[in-house]
């Protein structure tokens, strides 16, 4: 958190992060913070006393805050997420652990759980710090070029197309010409349609959910191109 684009968005007063420490708030001599589950099994789960000690606190000093418990149960985290997390005044982000966290707790203090994908992490501290790197680099101002966060992978349900930069031929390839007529029009067409190859190729579901999104423009362009009945097939399912 104190590297790159959060450290530089941390100075300019564009976001505050402040850790918590849960064993803080244990009451025991010995800190726990976890114990054996009800009803038997393995592992152990997270207590809600220091649990629910520890939001209050953070509350209190903040005001209010959108209690977020990273879990696998949780709602699939995306770049719509991104978004709507980044409207928060506040996110208190709880990084779950061990078989999970007593469900009284999560009934009576979180929000709303965010699992980042379909597998199982030691703890949620590195799901936290996913969340806090996506949501902080889109808020305004903090990227240096403001297009950067609209036009980017997911910004809608399309891969990035492919980038280029100098030398201009490399290992023999040649970058693609389009790119040096200065052409801004159509570039941006040859990058639009390079984007919906490259998701037909490695995320045809994607592409099956944005059908239906595209403007006339680019419906037109996908037509003549022979993309469109590729997509409207992945939508429909015939």
């Amino acid at each position: 958190m104190n590297e790159s684009i959060i450290r530089r968005a941390k100075e300019a007063g564009q976001v505050q992060i402040n850790i918590t420490n849960i064993r803080d708030f244990a009451t025991d001599k010995h800190s726990m913070t976890d114990d054996r589950p009800f009803g038997g099994g393995e592992g152990m789960v997270m207590k809600p006393e220091p649990l629910k000690t520890a939001i209050e606190s953070v509350k209190v000093k903040n005001g209010s805050g959108h209690v977020v418990l990273l879990s696998p149960q949780g709602r699939q985290y995306n770049q719509k997420v991104v978004q709507e997390l980044s409207g928060k005044e506040h996110l208190i982000l709880i990084c779950g652990r061990y078989e999970g966290v007593d469900k009284r707790l999560i009934d009576v203090s979180v929000d709303d759980e965010i699992s980042i994908g379909d597998y199982i992490l030691t703890g949620g501290e590195l799901a936290a710090m996913i969340i806090v790197d996506s949501v902080t680099r889109v808020l305004p101002g903090v990227l240096g070029c403001s297009d950067s966060a609209e036009k980017d992978t997911f910004s809608r349900r399309l891969l990035k197309h492919p980038q280029y930069t100098r030398p201009r031929v490399f290992d023999g390839v040649e970058i693609p010409e389009i790119l040096l007529s200065g052409d801004h029009a159509k570039i941006e067409q040859y990058r639009f349609l390079e984007s919906v190859r490259r998701t037909l190729e490695r995320r045809p579901d994607l592409l099956a959910q944005e059908y239906g999104s595209f403007s006339k423009a680019e419906v037109n362009l996908l037509k003549k191109n022979q993309l469109f009945d590729q997509i409207k097939k992945l939508h429909t399912g015939r």
